[in-house]
């Protein structure tokens, strides 16, 4: 089952069961995707109009790649699911004997790291969306003002999100070097993910002010 081929009742429906997955990481790669949709829609709605000519090939640029990244989401948001089913997986294997055991620490362990850099991925999508959504401020259709703020909430939702899925799952990792690496770089876009949203949404509300 492909979650972005659900309708939205069905999408809802299903995060809102008794199933443990699509959670909270797909729907931080949702929030994700909406915030880059938003830069598209922007993006086409300067394309579209002759009033903003001026930037008709910077919006261009900007909706082909604000389409990619929208698209890219989606993926992460299947990919995310896949990860934590793989975890589930890795946690039913037998453990009757001590080499089941070691396999299944393994296994647990391989799965544990597929489900931190998920997150992280979909971190770096939003932190380029939001590098994106700014770029349009200033540049793009002023009547659509307010969907670049729109945009980077979701994509800020999107980020914080996904930083919580990392660290819920970088805590149980055995390997320190590695859980660190994944720490440092969740850090890192987080806090610049962070200053570029809440710079587009200031820009914007000052603007609309």
């Amino acid at each position: 089952m492909e979650l972005s081929n659900l309708k939205v009742n069905e999408f809802t429906a299903l995060l809102g069961s008794e199933a443990p997955a699509p959670g909270g990481g797909s729907a931080a790669a949702l929030c994700g995707a909406l915030g880059a949709a938003l830069s598209a829609m922007v993006s086409a709605l300067t394309v579209g109009s002759a009033k903003f000519e001026a930037f008709h090939e910077t919006a261009g640029q900007a909706l082909a790649k604000a389409d990619g990244l929208r698209q890219k989401m989606l993926e992460a948001m299947e990919a995310d699911t896949a990860a934590f089913n793989q975890v589930s997986a890795a946690f039913s294997l037998p453990k009757s004997s001590d080499e089941e055991k070691a396999a299944r620490s393994q296994a647990i362990q391989e799965a544990l790291a597929v489900c931190t850099e998920s997150p992280l991925d979909i971190m770096a999508l939003s932190v380029e969306a939001l590098e994106l959504t700014l770029l349009l401020i200033g540049r793009s259709n002023t009547n659509a003002a307010s969907d670049l703020g729109v945009s980077a909430l979701c994509l800020k939702a999107g980020l914080q999100g996904a930083w919580l899925n990392v660290l819920i799952n970088v805590g149980s990792l055995k390997d320190k070097e590695k859980a660190e690496g994944y720490r440092a770089r969740g850090e890192s876009l987080l806090s610049y993910g962070l200053g570029l949203a809440d710079e587009i949404y200031e820009q914007v509300e000052k603007s609309l002010a």
